[in-house]
């Protein structure tokens, strides 16, 4: 007599056990930190766009103020790598929560000295100056800080939420920037122009003093990650440094940078060079900031699906997915714009924003599992740093300086950004999926097994240490 095959499971796709004290502790800490990161690089980048050119480069032609206020964007993710490789090194040989607060502090006190700075009318040169090493500074400790928020998340995460869990710290972009732009869109529209340019754009800077004091405390109260302890045994056994992770693990961090890439270059381009494009074809600085706010909130519901659904279906497919819809986006996104409909120019700029954040939220899992607990932090800190140094500095810069070498046109921004996004997902489909952070087997699909299902709902149990009565040995409580 045959056997029937084993039915099949349907898995959910929100988590139904509760997670440990510590992962909600680091889930807190790390969105609150991604936050207030990412707000400062949010203000930044809309200044860069519009008031940086008149209060730091008002020397020079206008086009040519705008180009050199987004160099000294682009100066804060050339930082970034630097950032990576010693925040990086540090956090997987000395854990990741003493490097965490570190790098929180760092990118407050810089964005205190931003919002403090005397325009160049006042000192001179030395306003432009101290404005790119404030903005190194910044960079240098996001390079540190948007990795080390999502391992320290991840690793302290049950199994069947470390998607989720990873994408939640990614929701700090989008969630700074309509924190960001609807902070400046009221400051704009309440006060006349003199005010905002005298000290109105000074506002948000300054009230990350505040902010950094209440996340040190929350930071305080996170623990060493279980799975960073144990991989500890690795350490005693290897030597490890950024040199050795790049030589033996090279290729895998070309794989990486290239598929994050349709995620950030669309990003930058729509919500850093889009701010400009839009105050100069039609619509208003207030309108313009409200657009950008509206857009990214919408994609913080797309961050929090991406991630469910990461943990469903794998960390690539989501990516791929985010990244066809950048594809579409960058061909319709000009031409919509240059309509001059507020609707239309809304649902365009969401749409893109809103697919290339639903892709972000593989990117967390996909870059942690591609390393092994002692390289995690320098590998996964080099990647993404490298796809943004590569993919997003350059992209304000580039899209500004092909407008106006083809006279205005879009035409050439349309086709780098369709191209690039071309290669990244043939990349992707050449790429596989990784392996847990313990080294194991992922088990993506909506149906599993009967032996899937138990399997998976004991590597759940075994990765949730707090509420087990007894810890594993070299695992803390």
């Amino acid at each position: 007599m045959s056997q029937t095959a084993s039915p099949r499971t349907k898995r959910p796709l929100r988590p139904t056990t509760s997670a440990p004290p510590q992962a909600k502790r680091a889930v807190v800490s790390g969105t609150f930190g991604s936050a207030l990161e990412w707000f400062d690089f949010a203000v930044y980048g809309a200044m860069a766009a519009t008031v940086f050119p008149a209060l730091f480069f008002n020397e020079m032609d206008p086009a040519m103020g705008i180009l050199a206020s987004f160099a000294t964007f682009g100066v804060g993710f050339f930082a970034r790598p630097l950032g990576g490789i010693v925040f990086g090194h540090l956090g997987d040989r000395i854990g990741r929560r003493k490097v965490l607060l570190t790098t929180f502090i760092s990118m407050g006190v810089a964005s205190l000295i931003i919002g403090l700075l005397p325009p160049y009318s006042a000192i001179g040169l030395a306003a432009p100056l101290l404005l790119v090493v404030m903005r190194f500074i910044q960079g240098f400790a996001l390079g540190g800080e948007a990795t080390g928020a999502q391992l320290m998340t991840m690793e302290h995460a049950p199994t069947d939420r470390r998607a989720f869990y990873g994408a939640l710290m990614a929701m700090g972009s989008p969630v700074s920037q309509v924190a960001a732009n609807l902070m400046l869109a009221v400051l704009s529209g309440v006060l006349s122009e003199a005010a905002f340019l005298s000290w109105g754009w000074r506002v948000p800077f300054l009230l990350s003093i505040a902010l950094v004091a209440v996340g040190i405390y929350i930071r305080l109260k996170v623990e060493e990650t279980p799975v960073y302890q144990e991989g500890m045994k690795e350490l005693a056994q290897e030597t490890t440094s950024p040199a050795v992770v790049i030589r033996t693990h090279w290729a895998t961090m070309l794989r990486l940078m290239l598929a994050f890439s349709p995620i950030v270059l669309t990003f930058y381009i729509v919500s850093v060079f889009g701010i400009s494009y839009l105050t100069t074809h039609g619509f208003t600085r207030s309108q313009t900031f409200t657009i950008i706010m509206i857009s990214n909130f919408l994609s913080v519901i797309a961050i929090w699906w991406g991630g469910r659904l990461a943990d469903v279906y794998g960390r690539r497919k989501i990516l791929m997915v985010g990244s066809i819809g950048t594809l579409v986006a960058a061909v319709l996104f000009f031409a919509v714009v240059d309509l001059g409909s507020f609707p239309l120019t809304l649902g365009m700029v969401a749409f893109a924003l809103v697919t290339a954040q639903f892709g972000n939220a593989g990117q967390g899992a996909l870059f942690a599992e591609a390393f092994p607990t002692h390289m995690r932090y320098t590998g996964s800190a080099l990647s993404l740093t490298g796809a943004n140094l590569i993919f997003a500095a350059p992209a304000p810069f580039i899209a500004s300086w092909l407008t106006g070498l083809s006279g205005g046109s879009t035409i050439t921004i349309t086709i780098f950004w369709v191209v690039t996004i071309a290669a990244a997902i043939v990349n992707m489909l050449l790429m596989g999926d990784g392996r847990t952070l313990e080294g194991g087997t992922h088990r993506f699909g909506r149906y599993l097994s009967a032996d899937e299902t138990q399997a998976e709902e004991a590597s759940a149990r075994a990765t949730a240490p707090a509420t087990a009565p007894t810890a594993p040995a070299g695992v803390a409580r």
